[in-house]
């Protein structure tokens, strides 16, 4: 079986629908903002910043994985910042030809100096705007409620999110350390959402169990499932995902990061693909754990013996499974199969059978 190269892979249209903005900061710009602003006396260069705010290859937990955002955080408390912020994630993804991508985050972090929740999601849509107005990336913004924070804010964030449908926002989301801090304590927030139309999706068994996977799905209406590692342990569970298509947002370098698995070779989305679901790939956090949606890719082919159907599929799958409307999503497959075809790749028939399987 022939593994997809690396360049091929970059070249390829792809999705990122679960990254963290406040995960993804450029090192240089870490520490630009640092001196502007007079914080992070600690960073003085570059590798500085990739060591405070890299994690280790593996930490103790997601709850050590996420202590790395208290340096990124630091620099993200104006507007001018977030709009950069946002604008150079969006450049970086279409550099590496990401046509959709899905920037989460938790505008109720980003108040510390004095910001309004409106003008932290105005800061972080104008950059979003600009870099789609420039590259055409399809660019949309996910609110993330915390669920180790009083339920009261996420409350307010699924009123914000509300309010900003269709002026950016796409998705409402519920993130920050899952055990112990179950979904259904916020299940306010997510009545609000979804009586506003707004897509849901939920960080789910990737530091708990099938539970919490359960409670994501049929409390809070999630209609996509944040990592989902642990959701092998549960087989009818998994046969009701598979079976509603449910898509599962898989971030292979960060899983490995946070202990959610203890080598890739025992990551559950090889029998996720055996099995049929929609599975997406995804970078979680592009400088918290050093990674490129391509990088993804390449460690799935690796670990996984991916041939160029395998990754026509996944692909496939991100288009499919992100928060926009039917007949654009259509017409973005039809482009992403021109494109396959455009690079000469052969795939034994696969693209004329995908044709008539558009969604």
């Amino acid at each position: 079986m022939d593994r997809p190269p690396y360049d091929l892979l970059h070249a390829l249209p792809k999705t990122d629908l679960h990254v963290h903005l406040d995960g993804s900061l450029r090192p240089a710009t870490v520490l630009e903002l640092a001196r502007e602003r007079g914080v992070l006396p600690q960073l003085q260069a570059e590798p500085d910043v990739e060591a405070f705010c890299r994690a280790p290859a593996a930490c103790s937990s997601l709850e050590d994985y996420l202590k790395v955002f208290d340096v990124t955080l630091t620099v993200m408390q104006d507007a001018a910042a977030l709009e950069r912020i946002a604008f150079e994630l969006a450049e970086d993804s279409h550099l590496e030809n990401v046509r959709c991508l899905e920037v989460r985050y938790a505008p109720i972090l980003h108040q510390r100096a004095g910001l309004d929740l409106d003008a932290v999601v105005a800061a972080v849509q104008r950059g979003l705007a600009r870099a789609q107005r420039r590259y055409g990336i399809r660019c949309g913004q996910i609110i993330c409620g915390i669920r180790h924070l009083d339920p009261s804010g996420s409350v307010e964030l699924a009123r914000l999110a509300a309010r900003w449908r269709g002026r950016g926002v796409v998705g409402f989301d519920l993130a920050g350390a899952e055990r112990d801090n179950p979904a259904r304590e916020h299940l306010a927030a997510f009545d609000i959402v979804r009586a506003a139309n707004v897509s849901v999706t939920v960080h789910a068994g990737e530091a708990y169990g099938p539970a919490s996977i359960h409670q994501a799905l049929h409390f809070a209406g999630a209609r996509r499932l944040g990592h989902g590692t642990r959701l092998a342990e549960d087989e009818d569970l998994l046969a009701w995902v598979n079976d509603f298509r449910i898509p599962v947002e898989v971030c292979l370098a960060s899983n490995l990061q946070t202990r959610a698995v203890n080598s890739l070779s025992e990551h559950p989305i090889g029998r996720f693909l055996s099995e049929g679901l929609r599975v997406t790939l995804n970078t979680d956090n592009r400088l918290v754990s050093g990674t490129t949606v391509t990088r993804e890719y390449e460690l799935a082919v690796a670990a996984f013996d991916l041939d160029l159907d395998d990754v026509l599929g996944l692909l496939l799958n991100g288009f499919k499974a992100a928060f926009l409307p039917l007949a654009e999503k259509q017409r973005l497959i039809e482009q992403v199969l021109a494109e396959f075809e455009a690079l000469g790749a052969q795939f034994s028939g696969e693209i004329a059978r995908r044709r008539r399987l558009l969604i």
